[in-house]
């Protein structure tokens, strides 16, 4: 991310935003900036304005930038003034840090503007966002090359069921689940079936899908005996969602499930992916959000340098929306940090392998 001082990049400025005071540049460029610029407190995702100079110290073009914390990515919000100029300024930025993707919201660039400035568009979300949550549209710029085919996007419909989701949208994006059958009866469904009250832990996720796609081979990693995901409940509490994973464990042996006590590495997590499987991967959202809660991930592709993940939810009240979320590269060692779990600091994780049939289910996941 950009320092907090001033600094120039082969011409362009960039500076931070303060949503409560516009640069003097910016306020003479434009008569009035997208009221969302300011409406926002984006300031947890290091919000800047990336600028071309013009005379003096005057500027013809300017973007809003931001980008999650730990990964490798910009996204632009908006740009103003010669907006061709704005997108190139921030590509140039991009690739001064050497980050691997840059994002544009759809807010007001249109599908040619995106096109003419090298930005493929983003599969729209299949989950409609709430009201001003995000951008109808998104378009995205790879700088580097391997990031593989996209898979759809859909948005977690409750705090509870990104482990579900993110099961789903793997097997949507191997060709096992048809798109138009990720919605929100699959997402409760599956759900139902892997939770341990309220979250999904990985042993029992796994089986959910062996379950669900049984001719899906299904590798659960995780590296500790112990009950996990538990140690904020009270011990009453804990005691039979203990019971609930050493069930899940007993089930996986009955299904075909091996649960692989050695901890999975990021160079296993690559070699998954270029064997097109899916990794489905907990990890603390403590470095990309700041608040330190396990999360699913799915990691899908991979570039040079960084993991190209599907992240099933966003946080509107930070300017972070679908765009941000969906084709999301984040760094190795970045990815190796945040799925260091709790104070155990185990790591779990669900390795969904290629089909070795064709599915003659209907394509929505079992009930359990």
């Amino acid at each position: 991310m950009p320092s907090p001082q001033e600094t120039s990049v082969k011409s362009v400025v960039v500076v931070p935003f303060d949503r409560e005071a516009s640069p003097a540049p910016l306020r003479r460029l434009v008569d009035e900036v997208p009221e969302r610029w300011h409406t926002v407190d984006r300031s947890a995702h290091a919000p800047h304005i990336v600028a071309v100079p013009g005379d003096g110290e005057d500027w013809t073009a300017a973007a809003l930038v931001t980008a999650r914390p730990q990964t490798s990515y910009l996204k632009i919000v908006d740009a103003v003034g010669d907006v061709q100029a704005a997108v190139r300024a921030v590509v140039a930025h991009a690739r001064g840090q050497g980050l691997a993707q840059v994002k544009w919201e759809g807010w007001t660039a249109s599908p040619e503007a995106a096109a003419a400035a090298g930005f493929a568009p983003l599969s729209p979300p299949l989950t409609p966002a709430e009201e001003g949550a995000g951008p109808d549209a998104g378009y995205v710029r790879w700088l580097r090359d391997g990031a593989g085919t996209e898979p759809p996007y859909y948005g977690q419909t409750t705090h509870f069921t990104c482990g579900a989701v993110t099961a789903l949208v793997a097997q949507a994006h191997a060709g096992t689940l048809p798109r138009e059958a990720l919605d929100r009866r699959a997402e409760l469904t599956l759900w139902r079936d892997a939770t341990n009250f309220l979250a999904c832990e990985p042993v029992g996720l796994g089986v959910a899908v062996r379950r669900a796609w049984p001719s899906s081979p299904v590798t659960v990693h995780l590296d500790t005996e112990r009950p996990v995901l538990l140690d904020h409940l009270p011990e009453k509490e804990q005691e039979w969602r203990a019971l609930l994973q050493r069930t899940s464990r007993t089930e996986a042996g009955r299904t075909g499930v091996p649960v692989d006590p050695r901890r999975l590495s990021l160079t296993a997590v690559r070699s998954a992916i270029g064997r097109r499987e899916h990794v489905l991967l907990l990890v603390s959202l403590a470095g990309m959000q700041g608040f330190d809660v396990p999360h699913w991930v799915l990691c899908h592709g991979v570039v040079p340098g960084a993991v190209v993940i599907e992240d099933p939810w966003a946080q509107a009240a930070a300017g972070d929306t679908w765009v941000d979320a969906h084709l999301l590269p984040v760094p190795d060692a970045s990815l190796d940090t945040m799925s260091v779990i709790s104070a155990d600091h185990f790591r779990g994780a669900v390795v969904i392998g290629r089909p070795q049939r064709p599915d003659v289910s209907s394509g929505e996941p079992a009930a359990g």
